[in-house]
């Protein structure tokens, strides 16, 4: 054998990193997920499939009790835009009501959870009355309160004369636009602002009804954060209003954009929803309506995916995330 030959040598196997505890706790997720996850391939994709397909169709009512579907193309979306022109009304104000909406309820939930984290006497008390709502308007119990025929009838005009029937619809109203006007005489503001304060103002009952699940999120974010940074900002003489802008605020930001996303999808499935009430009604009463209806809702899931999507974007854009390692 020649002296001068080399002589190879295996590379020695690399030992295999144990998992870090992050990932382990990323993979035992995945077990908490997968019981959602294979309903949802099991029973929700199959129906999601059907609603696709029926809105490409035409459904046609066999004598025998069956149906079949004839496929008609975009027939059923153009009839949705072009012809019904009540759907793109009601989409139209749905999606500007629901804009005007997000901002009040997230900011009322990030106010009122800020307030609610400082330590004062009560502070499990007031939390639970904010949170009151939100279980009385939910589930059975709106049912209930929706079918009960006492309330139906106090609150209607119908019965004994009272003498202020032709005031009902300024009595449901807590200002007027002529009460903000006053407020900004001195301001020049538009009369836009104007009426959108007035609204704000008006439907305070909705708003909080609707922030209860926003302000335990806040909640849990704001109590996330460190008091040593808090404390930290008190030695340095930081005033409140630049610890909240400077500390709390960007802290609390991943939550905004969580609390944006989860108001646009609970305003988009909640009851009071008017398109939702258009393709529902559109469904029981219209001709073919099991088809029309279907592609109603996909255009305005597409239109709520859409809008979800830019404020993702938008907001991503100035969340701070706080670096663990």
């Amino acid at each position: 054998m020649n002296a001068d030959a080399k002589v190879l040598v295996a590379p020695a196997k690399k030992k295999k990193k144990p998992a870090s505890l992050d990932r382990k706790k990323a993979r035992a997720g995945w077990w908490f997920v997968l019981p959602f996850v294979a309903i949802f391939i099991a029973v929700y994709v199959p129906i999601i499939f059907d609603s696709i397909r029926f809105s490409f169709h035409e459904l046609e009512i066999q004598a025998t009790g069956g149906y079949d579907l004839i496929f008609i193309g975009w027939d059923n979306y153009q009839e949705a835009l072009f012809v019904d022109a009540g759907y793109v009304t009601t989409l139209a104000a749905g999606i500007r009501q629901l804009i005007l909406d997000i901002p009040a309820i997230v900011i009322f939930s990030l106010f009122m959870a800020v307030m609610l984290n400082d330590k004062m006497p009560g502070r499990t008390l007031f939390r639970a009355i904010f949170f009151i709502p939100v279980i009385l308007s939910t589930g059975i119990i709106d049912s209930i309160d929706q079918s009960n025929s006492m309330m139906t009838y106090m609150g209607s005009t119908e019965g004994i004369s009272t003498g202020a029937e032709e005031s009902q619809t300024t009595a449901n109203e807590i200002i007027s636009a002529m009460d903000i006007q006053k407020l900004f005489a001195n301001m020049k503001v538009g009369q836009g602002l104007v009426d959108y304060v007035v609204g704000l103002v008006n439907d305070i009952y909705n708003i909080v009804n609707r922030s209860g699940v926003q302000m335990l999120i806040f909640l849990a974010g704001l109590q996330s954060i460190n008091p040593a940074i808090y404390e930290s900002c008190r030695i340095d003489g930081a005033s409140s209003w630049e610890t909240f802008w400077k500390i709390t605020f960007p802290m609390i930001s991943p939550m905004i954009l969580v609390n944006t996303i989860y108001t646009v999808i609970d305003s988009f499935t909640s009851e009071s929803n008017q398109v939702m009430a258009y393709i529902d009604n559109i469904y029981r009463t219209a001709a073919n309506g099991q088809v029309l209806s279907s592609a109603m809702s996909w255009m305005y899931f597409l239109i709520v995916i859409l809008m979800i999507a830019l404020v993702a974007g938008l907001l991503s854009m100035y969340i701070f995330y706080q670096r663990r390692d």
